[in-house]
């Protein structure tokens, strides 16, 4: 069998790239990261606590919200949980972590670059058992329906069982020569466990067995290269009622009825980190830096803001009336949910913000960030 490449890549701005220099906002040449202008806010962000866990490195660390409790993890293999902001308990894994955190009210799941798998107690953080996965594992694990679901990078996927640790089921499919390394987390809903995958695929698998119940496209690889022909669903897919919706880098955002993976409607916006949904409106963030709002019943645009010039966002999350993203240079940019505006911004710690924003509570929000402060931050 031949064996595939993974290539590891800037995912936000390789299309229509020639140089190595043009995938990096810094450099000296090629497209410049938009400088960031004043603006007129009328939303004041504030973090309301900060905790230093430890550094990322390369590797996107994001955290696990359950009910006030923050579980945070970091490369030098730090787990914390943070109980409103104060240290409940810190330990330090046996080795150095590449991914995480997956947790319920009971079990808190990390990753390592050899595959191995630990579960802690999330009371005390004892360890409960440890695990391997066939390859690195750089996604957080999904904590639930009684399973512990990882992704590793050769894009198998497996679950275990939440008590002992012991493998239940793995689901494997074909990659293409080249595909992303994908930091997003399963998805884990009813009976249903949602993975995207390279080539642009979007697959709920069974709970109980790992047994492919759909198989939805997001996009279509199209391009003369196998470069050009990278479409991989890079980001978490995300569900509100019966719809469920997924963005793929190069390719299209598209939506599918939950139930049985019929096509609602799709858009071609290219985006590798990845999407929210609301009430109203699907959130995206595109690989150029701008953050789309696009009509759920049908994908029409409602608006954009493009004032965010690769700034390599993190994909969207949607607080009370804002829609908030967090940017390379540690900056939480607070959107208007109705036309896009700027409203309101924080500076973390300068460093990049690589993992998700976390929802906390009704309306707050955590955000790590690679030098490895974890903040929780609410916006009035």
């Amino acid at each position: 069998m031949k064996p595939s490449l993974v290539v590891v890549l800037v995912p936000f701005l390789v299309a229509g790239c020639s140089t190595l220099d043009a995938l990096n906002p810094f450099a000296s040449s090629g497209p410049k990261m938009a400088e960031l202008r004043p603006i007129d806010a009328t939303v004041q962000a504030r973090a309301i606590w900060q905790e230093g866990v430890g550094k990322s490195d390369d590797y996107a660390f994001t955290p696990a919200v359950v009910g006030s409790s923050v579980y945070s993890a970091s490369r030098d293999g730090t787990i914390v949980r943070l109980d409103d902001g104060q240290p409940v308990w810190r330990i330090k894994a046996e080795q150095a972590l590449s991914g995480g955190v997956g947790a319920d009210a009971r079990i808190v799941a990390v990753g390592t670059a050899k595959g191995d798998v630990f579960a802690f107690d999330a009371a005390d953080g004892k360890l409960v058992w440890k695990a391997k996965a066939s390859s690195e594992v750089i996604s957080p694990p999904a904590v639930g329906q009684g399973i512990v679901v990882v992704r590793s990078g050769d894009h198998r996927v497996a679950a275990y069982d939440t008590s002992d640790g012991k493998r239940k089921w793995v689901y494997q499919r074909p990659s293409p020569p080249l595909s992303l390394r994908v930091t997003a987390s399963p998805l884990v809903v009813d009976r249903y466990v949602f993975v995207g995958f390279p080539g642009g695929k979007l697959i709920a698998v069974s709970v109980d067995n790992g047994a492919p119940l759909w198989e939805g496209t997001v996009a279509l690889p199209k391009g003369a290269t196998e470069l050009d022909r990278v479409a991989d669903v890079t980001s978490a897919p995300v569900i509100d009622g019966r719809m469920i919706c997924a963005a793929a880098f190069q390719g299209r955002v598209s939506c599918f009825d939950l139930g049985n993976g019929n096509l609602i409607w799709g858009r071609d916006i290219s985006s590798a980190a990845g999407l929210t949904i609301d009430s109203r409106y699907v959130y995206v963030a595109d690989d150029k830096g701008a953050v789309h709002a696009l009509d759920k019943a049908s994908g029409a645009s409602i608006w954009k803001q493009d004032k965010l010039f690769l700034r390599k966002l993190t994909a969207p999350l949607v607080r009370r009336n804002l829609v908030v993203v967090g940017d390379v240079q540690g900056v939480v940019h607070f959107l208007s949910r109705d036309d896009g505006s700027f409203v309101g911004r924080l500076s973390t710690d300068g460093s990049a913000i690589q993992a998700p924003l976390q929802p906390l509570g009704n309306n707050n929000l955590v955000a790590q960030t690679r030098s490895g402060r974890v903040l929780a931050i609410e916006a009035q």
